[in-house]
C-alpha cells in the first residue's frame, strides 16, 4: 500500500509539473523553424543572383555602347575584337562570384538596318560563357535574308539607319544553396540594350584583333 501511496503522489506531481513544456514545444517546432530560415535564405540569394545577372546584361550593352566613345580622329571610329572581347571578359568578371562563367553565357549582337534593303538584322554577335546556347533571335546574319527580324526584345527594339543598337542576352543556370531540397535548377535570361552614343563605321563590323568571342 504504502508503494502504491508514493506512485500515486509522484504521479500526481509529474502531472502538475510544466517546466519542461516550453521545451519540448521548442524542439517540436525548432525543424519548421529552421526549414523556414533555410528557404528564406534560399528565395533571398536566388533574387540577389538573378538582380545580379540583369546587372551584367545593363552593364554589357551600356560598355558596348561606348566603344570608339573616346576616340578623337577623324576618321570614324571601328569596333575591334579585342574592344569587344574586353567588354565580354569584363561580364565573366563581374559575374565570377556566381561563378558565371561556367554556367551562364552573355550574347552581344549588333543590330542595325540594312542600306540596300531597309531590313532589321543582326550585322555581327559575339559569345562568351560555357552555356551551350544560342540567341532567341538568330546568329550572324538573322533578318537579312528569309524571314524578316522585326526588332529585337520585349518591348520590341529597332534600329535607326546609319545607327546600330547594342543588344545583350544573358543566360545563367541558377546553382540553390541547398541543393534541389526547396528550388530546382533554374534558367535566368535577362535582356538589355543600348544604341550606339557617337557615330561609329558600321560597315567593317567588328575587325581587327587576334581575340574572336565565337558564339558556336
Amino acid at each position: 500500500m504504502l508503494v502504491i501511496r508514493r506512485f500515486a503522489v509522484f504521479a500526481h506531481r509529474l502531472r502538475q509539473d510544466v517546466r519542461g513544456v516550453s521545451f519540448m514545444e521548442f524542439a517540436l517546432i525548432l525543424p519548421i523553424v529552421i526549414a523556414m530560415g533555410f528557404y528564406g535564405a534560399e528565395m533571398a540569394y536566388m533574387a540577389t543572383v538573378n538582380m545580379q545577372v540583369g546587372q551584367i546584361a545593363s552593364s554589357v550593352a551600356d560598355n558596348a555602347s561606348r566603344l570608339g566613345q573616346t576616340d578623337n580622329s577623324a576618321v570614324t571610329p571601328t569596333v575591334s575584337e579585342t574592344q569587344v572581347d574586353s567588354i565580354l571578359t569584363g561580364a565573366l568578371i563581374e559575374g565570377a562570384g556566381i561563378k558565371f562563367e561556367s554556367t551562364g553565357r552573355v550574347i552581344l549582337s549588333s543590330l542595325e538596318v540594312d542600306p540596300s534593303t531597309g531590313r532589321q538584322y543582326i550585322h555581327w554577335q559575339r559569345c562568351r560563357g560555357s552555356l551551350k546556347i544560342q540567341s532567341k533571335y538568330g546568329a550572324t546574319g538573322a533578318g537579312l535574308t528569309g524571314s524578316r527580324l522585326s526588332g529585337m526584345g520585349n518591348p520590341q527594339i529597332t534600329a535607326s539607319a546609319g545607327s546600330a543598337v547594342m543588344f545583350v542576352e544573358v543566360y545563367y543556370t541558377y546553382q540553390p544553396i541547398f541543393g534541389t531540397m526547396f528550388v530546382r535548377s533554374t534558367n535566368f535570361r535577362r535582356e538589355s540594350a543600348f544604341i550606339i552614343r557617337d557615330d561609329r563605321n558600321l560597315t567593317p563590323g567588328v575587325t581587327g584583333g587576334t581575340t574572336k568571342s565565337s558564339c558556336s
